[in-house]
């Protein structure tokens, strides 16, 4: 079994002192200096990290073109962050002709890379410090909250999935203007408290007050059998979060018991809204949907640059952790970082599996990101794979957390591939396209998951009934006379609301096993 973990080690001042000839492969160029602030330092490691491990680091200018010291911002994070967001756009996409980082919604910005302070791994690791809930707008006057996590502040004052969002902090004018996204991100997602009214589906309404708070994440917001009779039982799961196996473990375990004691037929895996997580929990949910003849083959390789996979990161040496008697020692210089030796195969877990499925349902959205998607490209070879919603985010890399003094840096150092060794799903997985099956659709955030009726469950619950998708047109709960947003409008929306959430899928090492 993985065990998942985070780097405690600072670096050293020594680090940003390489030599001229460690500094970029292949350019004989001056490099950092040993002197300069601690904020220097950091910049100088920043880039440093960047170079040797860097999945595209060949595209990178030398450390005197690129300047890394030059950056500043509001504060030393906001500096930083901008350094970071410069080395994500120099790597440019053929298909596309644009960065491989290019977040169409921000340009200039990294859609994958980031500097962070330690919340990305509280967040896996299990605890949340937030409200516990997020917003959706269906159509152009219709606010909706779209998920609440258990045990969160948002579920203590009794907040719902499809619950109208008619006020917050005093205004009442939530029409989805480009003034009005900005004025929830800010509400929701870049403070501490929120004031608002809901109307629940009876037309009854009522006002809360919420505090961030910290709380134990299940990622499991409900899961369920329908029988639809003539022998056909789907199960469904609401997964929302990649937390680490510990955490999710049990989770997952008591939904998939049900589905095996029922005999379920086909299968749901609602990820509409999780941004990835932790990798080794991707694979303990993919190894509970494989068939039995997938077990001992091929599920994905890892593939590196070739600086770390010819032994010439040497960067990593600085990158430490504690063992169980609290002495530090190297972890990722004794590695092998070659494709061969990084390839994970499909493994029998003590709960089984459901061997025997017709069909595998993934609902997605523009907010399905990383070690969803990973989760999703597994099973591709190896089960009928169909996707209902809208075009996932795209994020075929992942990263490790690399320690910077008080910072973790997260930029792309692998990318993974399936066992037919597809991958590159920058642009991300479009339901209904030639290469991925299923239905492209407007997510539904009118009624709770598990709801027969909510549109996106609707459309699998059909195919397994009647082997089509075709339903007819949702009926939302809204006063809203406007019309829907459409797939397209729905999934470029969901990404501007998730701006700040964490997308992302996280490893220990690929060879780290206990």
């Amino acid at each position: 079994m993985r065990k998942f973990f985070y780097f405690i080690a600072a670096l050293t001042i020594g680090l940003a002192s390489c030599s001229k000839k460690n500094v970029n492969p292949g350019d004989d160029t001056t490099g950092p200096t040993k002197t300069g602030s601690t904020l220097d330092l950091i910049k100088d490691s920043v880039y440093l990290y960047a170079q040797q491990t860097y999945y595209w680091n060949t595209s990178l200018p030398t450390y005197d073109k690129f300047n890394p010291r030059s950056f500043t911002g509001s504060s030393d994070a906001n500096a930083l962050s901008k350094e970071v967001d410069a080395l994500s756009q120099y790597a440019i996409n053929p298909k596309t002709n644009k960065p491989y980082e290019y977040d169409e919604d921000s340009p200039g910005q990294a859609k994958y890379s980031f500097i962070d302070q330690g919340a990305v791994a509280g967040s896996i690791g299990g605890t949340n410090g937030d409200f516990g809930f997020a917003p959706f707008w269906p159509s152009t006057n219709d606010l909706r909250v779209k998920y609440v996590y258990p045990g969160s502040p948002a579920d203590a004052q009794g907040i719902k999935r499809g619950y109208q969002i008619i006020k917050i902090n005093d205004k009442t004018d939530l029409a989805a203007t480009d003034a009005n996204v900005s004025f929830l991100i800010q509400a929701y997602a870049y403070s501490n408290t929120i004031n608002m009214t809901l109307r629940r589906p009876d037309n009854t309404t009522f006002d809360v007050s919420l505090s961030v708070a910290n709380y134990n994440v299940n990622p499991v917001i409900t899961s369920k059998v329908f029988d639809l009779g003539g022998g056909k039982k789907v199960g469904y799961m609401v997964f929302n979060s990649f937390t680490q196996l510990s955490n999710a473990q049990p989770k997952i375990d008591a939904a998939f018991s049900t589905f095996q004691a029922a005999n379920i037929t086909d299968l749901v895996i609602d990820l509409r809204y999780n941004g990835g997580g932790a990798v080794e929990t991707a694979q303990y949910l993919s190894n509970l949907m494989a068939p039995e003849s997938a077990f001992g083959t091929p599920m994905f390789s890892y593939v590196f640059n070739q600086t770390m996979a010819t032994g010439k990161a040497t960067i990593l040496k600085n990158q430490v952790r504690k063992d169980n008697s609290g002495r530090l020692y190297n972890y990722f210089d004794a590695f092998d970082y070659t494709a061969a030796t990084n390839t994970e195969n499909f493994e029998k877990q003590s709960l089984g599996s459901l061997a025997t499925l017709n069909n595998i349902f993934f609902i997605v959205t523009g907010s399905t990101a990383s070690a969803s998607e990973l989760t999703i490209n597994n099973l591709l070879p190896k089960r009928n794979v169909k996707l209902i919603g809208n075009t996932t985010y795209g994020k075929p890399v992942g990263f490790f957390a690399m320690n910077i003094n008080k910072y973790q840096l997260y930029i792309p150092q692998f990318e993974t591939k399936n066992s037919a060794g597809n991958g590159g799903y920058y642009a991300g997985m479009q339901p209904g396209s030639a290469d991925y099956a299923g239905k492209y659709a407007a997510d539904d955030v009118s009624k709770d998951f598990g709801d027969p009726d909510e549109q996106l469950l609707k459309y699998a619950l059909n195919y397994v009934k009647q082997g089509t998708f075709d339903v007819a047109s949702p009926k939302v709960q809204s006063l809203s006379t406007q019309r829907l947003f459409s797939a397209d409008e729905s999934h470029a929306l969901g990404i501007k609301l998730d701006a700040r959430k964490f997308k992302g899928m996280v490893v220990d090492h690929p060879q780290s096993k206990k």
